[in-house]
């Protein structure tokens, strides 16, 4: 991949669809992670104001480290990046004891984790609306378009999607050319919604790697049928996580009614 002609066909896009739009920069939240680093630095190298929003709910200390320690990097680099913390945790503790108790364990753990998403959204779409910015989405093209791994209306709820046709594998090369820190690119993919050191691939039962493969594969019209091994494996993860999260990676349906019915 030519990563420099990609970062700067991206740059371009974002500098066009915001001057379109008319609207003041970009507002994304910061993790710590690959893709939320990558987004932001080709947010930043537009020009246009970038509010990086760190915001933290039961987070591990070596997370918030590595967004802080790329803000700061940051504001080295580019004029324009601003710093914003709104700490979540009480907020996330007191919407969580005002809601009923879920008896089913997993069903509650991921409820909760989605919740976290959510109040992330809400916030980051508070500084998009009071300083007119668009929100700035995260997601790579395996997870938005592949096994749909985000929140619908959390890390999901954004205004435009400028690493959404990059494979992560692809993201990690971006990173590389536009001088990301190596504790970010070292570091194992997570969502950081359960409060724990879980990682992408604990909660997915494949990497990255495996599931690019797969996307490929299943793109060409393959079957787990057509494998064995690991490689049924990890196609039937794929298979799975696609046909489950359809609801998340299609439109929303709309029930349309013939006129023949309405008039």
């Amino acid at each position: 991949m030519n990563s420099e002609k990609v970062v700067d066909y991206i740059v371009d896009w974002l500098k066009d669809y915001a001057t379109k739009a008319k609207v003041n920069g970009f507002v994304i939240g910061i993790s710590g992670g690959i893709d939320s680093a990558v987004t932001s630095t080709l947010c930043a190298k537009t020009g246009f104001p970038l509010l990086c929003v760190e915001m933290p709910i039961h987070q591990a200390e070596k997370q918030i480290a590595r967004a802080y320690n790329h803000i700061e990097w940051l504001q080295k680099n580019f004029k324009k990046v601003a710093l914003q913390q709104v700490n979540l945790t009480h907020v996330f503790d007191s919407l969580v004891a005002a809601l009923p108790l879920i008896e089913n364990e997993e069903q509650c753990f991921m409820s909760l984790a989605n919740t976290r998403a959510r109040l992330r959204m809400t916030s980051l779409y508070y500084f998009a609306a009071s300083n007119g910015y668009l929100v700035a989405g995260t997601g790579n093209k395996v997870e938005d378009f592949g096994i749909g791994f985000f929140t619908k209306y959390g890390d999901g709820g954004v205004d435009l999607s400028p690493i959404a046709d990059l494979m992560k594998s692809e993201v990690y090369e971006i990173a590389k050319y536009l001088g990301i820190h190596n504790e970010i690119i070292e570091a194992a993919p997570t969502d950081g919604l359960w409060g724990d050191d879980r990682t992408d691939e604990d909660q997915i039962g494949a990497s990255y790697d495996e599931l690019e493969w797969a996307m490929i594969e299943f793109e060409k019209g393959k079957k787990s049928s057509d494998f064995m091994g690991r490689e049924k494996e990890v196609f039937t993860i794929y298979e799975k996580r696609n046909k489950a999260n359809k609801h998340k990676m299609n439109p929303i349906p709309v029930c349309e009614i013939p006129s023949s019915i309405k008039f």
